[in-house]
């Protein structure tokens, strides 16, 4: 906990904001997070912690934790944005279904590796990337 109010009063100072109850419930149920949610299905996991949490301040603060790089936003595809937990995580890339939304997330250091080598055929140095490969699970096919 000592760890995530360091980072809360970072994020504060970056944004230039006051520490607010609903602020801090909202970090702190993100930080919590596993694996990826909708901003609708966080939203709903806030407003059980404290119903009087509108919608629109929980999706002001994903954007200013995205912004933060303490979220990340993954485009799912038909305007649909997934959230992750950014910090402390080993990069990896994801595979999602364009039916379900279904979002595996694999690491392959062979195709790593050759990303590395095609950037630079063409002359750059990768300072970093997002891999997103669309289709359908099994269960969708």
């Amino acid at each position: 906990m000592k760890k995530n109010n360091h980072l809360y009063q970072e994020f504060l100072l970056k944004h230039g904001l006051k520490s607010t109850k609903q602020r801090r419930l909202i970090f702190e149920k993100f930080i919590m997070t596993q694996g990826h949610v909708s901003a609708d299905g966080f939203c709903n996991v806030v407003k059980k912690a404290d119903p009087s949490i509108g919608q629109a301040t929980v999706y002001r603060m994903l954007k200013l934790l995205t912004e933060s790089h303490i979220a990340r936003k993954l485009e799912m595809g038909d305007g649909i944005g997934m959230y992750e937990l950014n910090l402390g995580r080993d990069h990896h890339d994801h595979l999602i279904c364009e039916k379900c939304f279904k979002c595996v997330e694999f690491k392959d250091d062979a195709l790593e590796e050759l990303q590395i080598r095609l950037a630079g055929d063409h002359g750059f140095t990768l300072t970093g990337h997002k891999m997103f490969l669309y289709g359908l699970c099994a269960q969708c096919r």
